[in-house]
């Protein structure tokens, strides 16, 4: 999908995950710190960035600045998803469903994150396999990418919208 000039949307952030790593040297450890934040404007627009540093804020504004260049519109169809979806990511699988207006977002971690920041509001999902922050965040954006609504799924088979509806 399309990438969106950064000047129109007003987006927020949220940081998913923090990891310090440390190397051992001469005089003792040096830590190093990766953060994955998403950012969205809470209308469609959702994207998640990785920044690495040796201070946390730092590793957290880098991480913030590549979100932002990442991000890309989400199909929200009255605050639920059009269809279920699963979203692969190495050993991450992430299973997304739409659900009834009142259900909230049942999901856990940076899949809440980004579909919060995405504007869903009623969705429930599952994660299976690998719950590494990574790659469920990767999974889940995965699975937002693969979301078409009835108009280009009829475009795409070249019938009308009734058409898909009714079979």
């Amino acid at each position: 999908m399309a990438k969106h000039k950064l000047s129109d949307l007003n987006l927020k952030d949220k940081i998913v995950y923090v990891g310090r790593t440390a190397k051992v040297v001469k005089g003792g450890r040096r830590f190093n710190f990766s953060a994955m934040v998403v950012v969205g404007d809470e209308n469609g627009h959702v994207g998640y960035g990785l920044g690495k540093a040796g201070e946390v804020s730092i590793a957290v504004t880098k991480a913030t600045d590549a979100a932002k260049k990442a991000v890309v519109k989400v199909r929200v169809i009255r605050g639920t998803l059009p269809h279920e979806v699963i979203g692969r990511f190495g050993a991450a699988k992430v299973l997304i469903r739409p659900a009834t207006p009142g259900t909230g977002v049942i999901a856990a971690g940076g899949i809440r994150a980004i579909l919060e920041l995405a504007g869903v509001k009623d969705v429930l999902t599952k994660s299976m396999g690998s719950s590494n922050p990574h790659n469920t965040v990767k999974a889940t954006m995965n699975a937002l990418m693969q979301l078409e609504d009835i108009t280009s799924v009829a475009a795409r088979r070249g019938v009308s919208v009734d058409k898909v509806v009714n079979g």
